[in-house]
């Protein structure tokens, strides 16, 4: 069986994630989506909450798992196995960030690939963070992002759904 491993912050997670996550079923067996927790980017939800929205999501693909971790992405993917990281590029501005982990992670564990899948282009621009700035003014945004995340941002940022 084949893993992938597709890590991030998705705080909170996108329908550009999601489509990268559903390219990369065509690729792997399995897929994880692997939540980092990392408390030094502030995030606004939780690691328990991004997986919770996460999986609310990807309720009907068993062949997907979300966990939370921390540490070394290679060390995770060493522990369960994977064959590769999962990135998603939006644009050419991501691609010297990406390519710097990478190598990185292959100077770490060579017997990991890093495969990077672009998303459908009505996600070029789409972040996380972009999503977060707009809601800050506006909660009127639900193109770019599932139903809950909508519903959860709406009420952490205290708009009416």
């Amino acid at each position: 069986m084949r893993t992938g491993v597709y890590p991030g912050s998705f705080d909170p997670i996108t329908n550009g994630h999601l489509d990268v996550i559903h390219r990369a079923r065509h690729i792997f067996d399995k897929v994880i989506v692997a939540v980092a927790r990392n408390p030094a980017k502030e995030p606004l939800f939780s690691p328990e909450e991004r997986v919770r929205l996460i999986e609310e999501n990807l309720k009907d693909c068993p062949d997907i798992s979300v966990i939370a971790f921390d540490g070394l992405i290679v060390d995770l993917a060493r522990k369960t196995e994977a064959v590769a990281l999962i990135r998603g590029l939006r644009a050419v501005s991501d691609f010297e960030h990406e390519f710097q982990m990478a190598q990185m992670n292959r100077h770490l564990d060579e017997t990991i690939e890093t495969i990077f899948l672009v998303p459908n282009e009505q996600y070029f621009f789409t972040s996380s963070n972009l999503v977060k700035q707009v809601f800050k003014f506006t909660d009127r945004e639900r193109r770019l992002i599932p139903a809950n995340v909508h519903a959860a941002l709406s009420e952490k940022l205290g708009h009416k759904p």
